[in-house]
Formats: structure tokens, C-alpha cells, sequence
């Protein structure tokens, strides 16, 4: 018997009858049909079966004709009473043998399968039974009553072992349909929703394209970034003057940098300098004496006469590598130095529990370090720093979507705390009253102004301004340590405006925590939250928060926030880290909105200065006399801390410290305050 034709089984649909959608269903089903196991073993225990039923079939003949001699009167006995049986009892006696054949045939269609049923027990009084046996000689196995009582016991036995096996059979055949069955349900169910699962797997393979796409072009933005921030392909304008004695002649070249600024803007930065010079009494008390005052010009003066004796060789020499197209000294084509020019200073054998322990709680900005502690650059410097990105406030100004232009404002805020990750290690010079700094970045199109306007409690104010945005801010700074670590405490706001729309941001800063201050690597760490708002829009606000470390949380330097509507609705997600980049959206499909720009060579060794921080001290012999004496590029410690004379450093930094004091001593003995130059309270 073959699998597919027993009659409980209903037909399969023909291939034709299924829809076109169906082919990877069809296949299964085709594959089904000729690999089964379950229906050729079915197929087997129904092929056994039929052949013990067979038997069981001749065993109940055989049992019922037992059955019959058994019960059944002495042969001679039917002999005698043979004569008398009238035609109706042979009428009846064909009745009854009719309905005992049907009988007969009823019992074995309906043969039990379990072995613990008593045998069938014939009728034990059959008058007409000698009409049969008249005709026919017994065997003779069954003239001995005892043999066949045992020849039926022993087919009652086999009868059961047999029946046994079909009921074994049977549940095994069942068992293997029910499998069948369980499986085709699963094909059919598969091929109606192969429909939807086709449609899931094309958007998966869109989804995966499009991830692949973006990966691929990060890939490539990233490589023009690192290739863009060693080479820059853009022209600017830089006017080179010459020392007095050339001042008839001044050199004009084009040099390859970010942006061109109008020669109007020069002009204006150039009216704007001679202001500077108003500002010559910052390092001098009013009480200072004849000498100390001679002091203290002595050494401005022997920095510009020094830079003014070569300032006719540095300018013929810059302007001649300019038209060559040549790179010495380690400069960038835009004019600027690529390397600082010493080393920073061995720091291991410096006891700093020594300094710190009588200062546990204390604000350690009154408290004098060594100088080695430094690095050479103050903190009107570190503020000029933070507008190394200022290209996503240049991109905000022209984004039209209000909800954009708050990402990309912060991500200007996140970027200002990139430049801190490999500064652990060291601390700016703390400004002193009235100090300035000045910086114009022709190639980024902004001006830079700062200036310390408070010395107790330290006060740094700057000013920032482009056609495209203003940018100003005044922070106090607190410092607190805690025996293992440092906290700096910022107390003030940033301030951005966007002109072209009217925008004003406002935001707050984060806590700065610098870990292992005694012994172990040292790393720093920014956390809080920060809140930015539109004061001239309520549209959107934006929320972020630097995450702290902590045993539950051991993701360092994470950033997470979100752009919100009037409603509160997120409108846009933010996250990333503070050292690595800001990403907008959900992962893995997320937009890169800022990525800082790649370390210098042998950064370690430098401070871990980026290639802007680089810059920001560097004393051009261009700019030198624009420059106001109060400019921190004057400063003779931090000048020489950068050029590896740590003896000299440590000298000035001593003697610019007592003229501090001795300036303040004198102002408050005869109440005199202090008035900055270039800001107002």
C-alpha cells in the first residue's frame, strides 16, 4: 500500500493549483512528499497490520469451529435424532445458520485488541448441527475431547499475541499520521505567510544598503577631515609687516587656508589692535616702585627687542617659503607651527601630598604649584580653545530648521570639552588681574578677545564674533580638593547669538573632575547636565547630560540628550562621548554631527596638545608689535615652561606672582578697585 493512497487521506493539491507566490512552499511540500520517513514507516506498519488481521481472521475460524465441536452432541446421538427433524425445524435451522454466519461475520470485522477480553463464546445448543457434520468427516485432532480443549486454549493465546501486535501497529500508524499532519499544517501556514516574510526580507536588505551607504560615506568624511586638518586647500590674505626700517614696503601674499576674509575685516582688526595698547599696567602695582616697575618692563622689552632684531630675516624668510610653496620649521601652510618647541617636563619626582595636604577642602587657586604642574598656556587661552569647532556655529547660522540649528549648537557645547581629554596631566597658568589675550583666526573667519577682569574670585571674560555669530562668556572657576581627586567647579554662562535669525543660546557648563591627583595615571572626567535655551524662541530646548562614572555605569565620557518641542516631544536624540563625537538619531542609522579632528604627532610628549592648542601661544613675529604688552603671549614663564627652561619658569613665575601681590596689597590699602579695560560688569 503506498503512502499516498490510503482512503483517510486527503489528496494534495496539484502545483498548478498553487499561487505563484507559493514556489519556496511548493518545494518544501515536494520534498516532503519524497523524503518522508514517517509516512514509509507508516505505510510498513500498515502493510503488517494488514497481514496479522488475515490471520487473526483464520484464527477466528478455527476458534469457532472449536467452539462449535465442543459444544456439540455425541455423533451417534445426532445419527438417531437425524430422522425425526421435520421441514420447519430445517427452515429454522436456515435461519439460524443465516444469522449465525452474519453473527460470525460481525464478530470478526469488530475484533477487540485487548488481550485481557474473555474469548467469544458460540450458542452451546445447535440442534441442527449434525445437517453439517453429515456431510463431512471430523478431523481427527477433534474427536478427543481433551486435545481440543488444549488446541483452543492455545489459539486463544496466539489469538491475543496477535492482537496485540495490530493494536501496536495501528497506534504506531496513528502516531506517524498525527506527525504528518503537524507538519503540513506548518507548510501551509508557511506558504501563506511567505507573502509577508518576502516584504520583511526586502526591507531588511534596504535597511542593511542603507547602513552600509552611510558607513561607507562616514568612512570617506572621516579620511577627508584627517587629510583636511593636516593640509588646508583655501586661500586667505596675510599682510606681513615688515620691521621699521622697511616699514615703506609691506609684503602681500595668498596663503592656502579655510576662508577669505574682506580686506575691510582686516582693516577694522587692525584699527581695532592699537586699543591694546592702553593696557601696559596689568603686571605693575600703582604703588610699585621706580624699579619694579623697570622690572617688569625689563623683560616685556627684552621679549619684543629680541623678536624685533630678526623680525626682517623672519619676514623675508616666512614670505620666501610662502611663494615656494615650501614647509619648514614644522609649519602648517597656513603660517602656523605644527610642534611646540620643547618636551613637556619629567613630573614623577614631585611630591604633590606634600603641597596639597595642609589644603584638603581649600580652593587651590590660591595656592602657588610648580611650575612644572603647568602647561604653557593660562586660562584666557583654555577659553579661546574652545572655539577650535567654531564651523558648527557657521553651519547653524545657515540652517533654516530651528530644530537643527539647536543640534548643531549642542555639539558646539559638547566639542568645547574634547581639547581636556589628554590634559590631565597638567594645569593652565591662572591669569593675572587685567591680563589679556587676543587672537584673530583669519582661516576660521572669527576674532578672539579675553581678558581677566577679577583676581579673587578669579573672573575670565571673552568676546567672539564672525559675520556669522557672536560669542561671549564669563566663568568663575572653583576649585576643591578631596584628597584623591580635584573638582573644578565653573559658575557662569556661554552666551551665542545667531544674527540672521535672532537666536540667543544660553547654557551652563559641567563639573570637571581630575581622578588619581597623587599617584596613578591621571584622567579627567565632566559631569552634570546642561540646559540650552532659545531665549528669543520657546520652539525647542535642549537637554545634556555628561554621565558620571559610577559602579553601575562604566561607560566613561557618554553624553545622552535630547532636542524637545514646546510639548516636550523629543524631536531629535543625542549621544556619543564628550572625546569621540556627537551623533543625532537612533543607532545604527544615527548622523555624525560633530567628530573632533585627529592628535598631532608624539602628542604625548607635548602636553597632549591638539593642533590648535599648538597655536595659541605662539608669538608671531607678524602680529609681535599689534600685540599689547598686557597679551599672556608676553608672559616670560609661560614663554619659557614652553621652551624647556624650567629654572627660568620657575623664577618669573615667582616674580609675577609677588607683583600680584604687591598690587593688590596696594589697592586695598587705599580702596581702589579694579576696572577691566575691555568689559563691563
Amino acid at each position: 500500500m503506498q503512502p499516498n493512497s490510503f482512503p483517510w487521506q486527503s489528496p494534495l493539491p496539484c502545483s498548478n493549483s498553487l499561487p505563484a507566490t507559493c514556489t519556496t512552499g511548493q518545494s518544501k511540500v515536494a520534498a516532503w512528499l519524497q523524503d518522508s520517513e514517517e509516512m514509509d514507516r507508516c505505510a510498513e506498519d500498515l502493510a503488517h497490520c494488514q497481514s496479522n488481521l488475515v490471520e487473526l481472521s483464520k484464527l477466528l475460524q478455527n476458534l469457532e469451529i472449536l467452539q462449535r465441536t465442543q459444544s456439540a452432541p455425541n455423533f451417534t446421538d445426532m445419527q438417531a435424532n437425524c430422522v425425526d427433524i421435520s421441514k420447519k425445524d430445517k427452515r429454522v435451522t436456515r435461519r439460524w445458520r443465516t444469522k449465525s454466519v452474519s453473527k460470525d461475520t460481525k464478530i470478526q470485522l469488530q475484533v477487540p485488541f485487548s488481550a485481557t477480553m474473555s474469548p467469544v463464546r458460540l450458542h452451546s445448543s445447535n440442534p441442527n448441527l449434525c445437517a453439517d457434520i453429515e456431510f463431512q468427516t471430523p478431523p481427527s485432532h477433534l474427536t478427543d475431547p481433551l486435545e481440543s480443549s488444549t488446541d483452543y486454549t492455545k489459539l486463544q493465546e496466539e489469538f491475543c499475541l496477535i492482537a496485540q501486535k495490530v493494536h501496536s501497529l495501528l497506534k504506531s500508524a496513528f502516531n506517524s499520521i498525527a506527525i504528518e499532519k503537524e507538519k503540513l499544517k506548518q507548510m501551509v501556514s508557511e506558504q501563506d505567510h511567505s507573502k509577508g516574510h518576502g516584504t520583511q526580507m526586502a526591507r531588511l536588505r534596504q535597511s542593511l544598503s542603507q547602513a552600509l551607504n552611510q558607513n561607507a560615506e562616514l568612512r570617506s568624511r572621516l579620511n577627508r577631515i584627517h587629510s583636511e586638518s593636516i593640509i588646508c586647500d583655501q586661500v586667505v590674505s596675510v599682510n606681513i609687516i615688515p620691521s621699521p626700517d622697511e616699514a615703506g614696503e609691506q609684503i602681500h601674499v595668498s596663503l592656502p587656508l579655510s576662508q577669505q576674509v574682506a580686506n575691510e575685516s582686516r582693516l577694522s582688526m587692525s584699527e581695532s589692535v592699537s586699543e591694546f595698547f592702553d593696557a601696559q599696567e596689568v603686571l605693575l602695582s600703582a604703588s610699585s616702585s621706580e624699579n619694579e616697575a623697570s622690572d617688569d618692563e625689563s623683560y616685556i622689552s627684552d621679549v619684543s627687542d629680541n623678536i624685533s632684531e630678526d623680525n626682517t630675516s623672519v619676514a623675508d624668510n616666512i614670505s620666501r617659503q610662502i611663494l615656494n610653496g615650501e614647509l619648514t620649521g614644522g609649519a602648517f601652510r597656513n603660517g602656523r607651527r605644527t610642534c611646540l618647541p620643547a618636551p613637556c617636563p619629567d613630573t614623577s619626582n614631585i611630591n604633590l601630598w606634600n603641597i596639597l595636604r595642609n589644603n584638603i577642602g581649600k580652593d587651590l587657586s590660591k595656592v602657588s604649584m610648580p611650575v612644572e604642574l603647568n602647561e604653557p598656556l593660562n586660562t584666557l587661552q583654555h577659553l579661546c580653545e574652545e572655539m577650535e569647532y567654531s564651523e558648527l556655529l557657521d553651519k547653524a547660522s545657515e540652517t533654516d530648521d530651528p530644530y537643527e540649528r539647536m543640534v548643531l549648537v549642542a555639539a558646539f557645547a559638547v566639542s568645547g570639552y574634547c581639547s581636556t581629554y589628554f590634559r590631565a596631566g597638567s594645569k593652565p597658568f591662572n591669569p593675572v588681574l587685567g591680563e589679556t589675550y587676543e587672537c584673530i583666526r583669519e582661516d576660521k573667519g572669527f576674532r578672539f578677545f579675553s581678558e581677566q577682569v577679577s583676581h579673587h574670585p578669579p573672573i575670565s571674560a571673552c568676546h567672539c564674533e564672525s559675520k556669522n555669530f557672536v560669542f561671549w562668556q564669563d566663568i568663575r572657576w572653583k576649585n576643591k580638593f578631596w584628597g584623591k581627586s580635584m573638582e573644578i567647579l565653573p559658575v557662569g554662562t556661554l552666551n551665542v547669538m545667531l544674527p540672521k535669525y535672532g537666536d540667543y543660546y544660553v547654557w551652563n557648563k559641567v563639573t570637571t573632575c581630575i581622578h588619581n591627583i597623587l599617584s596613578g595615571r591621571r584622567w579627567i572626567e565632566h559631569y552634570g547636565e546642561v540646559t540650552i535655551r532659545n531665549t528669543k524662541s520657546s520652539v525647542c530646548i535642549c537637554k545634556l547630560t555628561f554621565v558620571k562614572v559610577n559602579y553601575w555605569n562604566s561607560n566613561v565620557n557618554e553624553v545622552q540628550g535630547a532636542v524637545m518641542g514646546q510639548e516636550g516631544k523629543v524631536v531629535h536624540r543625542l549621544f556619543g562621548k564628550w572625546h569621540e563625537g556627537l551623533y543625532c538619531g537612533v543607532a545604527p542609522s544615527a548622523k555624525c554631527v560633530w567628530r573632533p579632528g585627529s592628535m598631532p604627532t608624539n602628542y604625548e610628549l607635548y602636553y597632549g596638545f591638539t593642533r590648535f592648542a599648538i597655536e595659541l601661544n605662539e608669538l608671531d613675529p607678524v602680529l609681535k608689535d599689534l600685540l599689547p604688552p598686557t597679551d599672556a603671549r608676553f608672559r616670560p614663564d609661560q614663554r619659557f615652561l614652553e621652551e624647556g627652561n624650567l629654572e627660568a619658569a620657575a623664577a618669573e613665575k615667582q616674580r609675577v606672582e609677588e607683583l600680584q601681590r604687591s598690587r593688590r596689597r596696594y589697592m586695598e590699602e587705599n580702596n581702589l578697585e579694579h576696572i577691566p579695560k575691555f568689559f563691563n560688569r
